[in-house]
């Protein structure tokens, strides 16, 4: 691995959960991982949804597409029977015509069904969407983690754990020789687990504290800088349980639909220089033209090294089926569908994962 890339690293750890997840005990429950998810005051490096059977199987019906915020507020309590909308749902909090977008919307996606009865639009539930999510574990990817990092990662960590919007929050560290286990212990809260990755695999090193996510959560506003000038208070608001089931729901919607390899949707695979290689851990996005893995801020059209496949790679099913890079983008999605139990089975014309 590229000693300064944390995205290779963040690669490493998705792969090493689907595999391995939960650490050292065995699993009970189909997970799924993303990468670079969170809400717009905390993003995470990695998500594992844990899922309940049944419920993921059956959330399979509504496409691999996520469903939004305002979708859900429709699907979630769509009737068994025809009814007028605004019958049928709870108060949105946000005026009725946009109700009546977000239910057009489902309608065209043909996740629900309406009908006019006169001048009133009705609906009703083609299934009723499922209780699908159970845990939300979250990672903080640091592969180069010094005394001085570990201090910068607390305020993070500390705020996750205030929170209390993933159930577990764990840290990822490069293990080895490397590793700076008393400065990471000492700064960081101790209700967050330790994950030190080697070549070998994953050691949990320290074991993290479960979250109470029904409870009210603490955000963290603002905080005194600490040095001796600055007598300010912190400044902190509360979050609502309703609030966070809300939001965890939309979490666990934008990884199933987006995965962690979905990193192919920001890169050039249509270049001639990028190839998948398997490594130990799995396979992993390599230039031949810079000779690493590389990253997506580099791997893009205005790259230097940049050359399109060759028409004569992409002569055979051309246009259909493309050249080796839609063959890359087909290949990832296929691994991500199968993590995805019925999946397979809806035409939902879904975009890579």
């Amino acid at each position: 691995m590229d000693a300064d890339s944390e995205f290779v690293f963040e690669l490493r750890v998705c792969q090493w959960a689907e595999r391995e997840w939960p650490p050292g005990r065995q699993r009970r429950r189909p997970i799924i991982v993303a990468r670079q998810l969170g809400t717009q005051y905390r993003r995470w490096d990695t998500i594992i949804i844990e899922c309940d059977p049944d419920g993921l199987r059956e959330r399979a019906n509504f496409g691999s597409d996520r469903l939004g915020s305002d979708l859900l507020d429709v699907l979630r309590f769509a009737p068994a029977e025809w009814a007028w909308y605004q019958d049928a749902l709870p108060d949105p909090g946000y005026p009725w015509r946009y109700v009546r977008e977000s239910i057009h919307r489902a309608a065209d996606r043909g996740i629900l069904e309406t009908r006019k009865r006169g001048r009133r639009l009705e609906i009703r539930r083609k299934w009723a969407y499922p209780d699908w999510v159970e845990r939300i574990v979250a990672i903080e990817n640091k592969p180069d983690l010094d005394a001085s990092a570990a201090r910068a990662l607390a305020a993070q960590i500390e705020q996750d754990v205030a929170l209390a919007l993933a159930d577990e929050v764990w840290i990822a560290t490069e293990g080895g020789e490397n590793r700076r286990l008393r400065a990471l212990l000492e700064d960081v809260p101790v209700e967050a687990g330790i994950l030190a990755v080697e070549a070998e695999g994953v050691e949990p090193i320290w074991q993290p504290r479960s979250l109470v996510v029904s409870d009210p959560g603490t955000l963290i506003d603002e905080r005194p800088s600490g040095s001796e000038y600055d007598a300010s208070a912190a400044r902190f608001s509360y979050a609502d349980p309703d609030w966070k089931h809300d939001k965890r729901l939309e979490i666990a919607e934008r990884a199933y639909e987006r995965g962690w390899r979905s990193y192919a949707d920001t890169m050039r695979p249509d270049c001639r220089h990028f190839r998948l290689v398997d490594v130990e851990s799995g396979f992993l996005p390599y230039c031949d033209a810079k000779s690493c893995h590389q990253t997506a801020s580099v791997c893009r059209g205005a790259c230097g090294d940049f050359e399109p496949e060759p028409p004569v790679w992409r002569t055979e099913g051309w246009p259909i089926e493309g050249g080796p890079g839609s063959g890359i983008k087909r290949l990832l999605d296929r691994q991500r569908r199968r993590k995805r139990p019925g999946l397979a089975a809806v035409n939902s014309g879904d975009e890579t994962g």
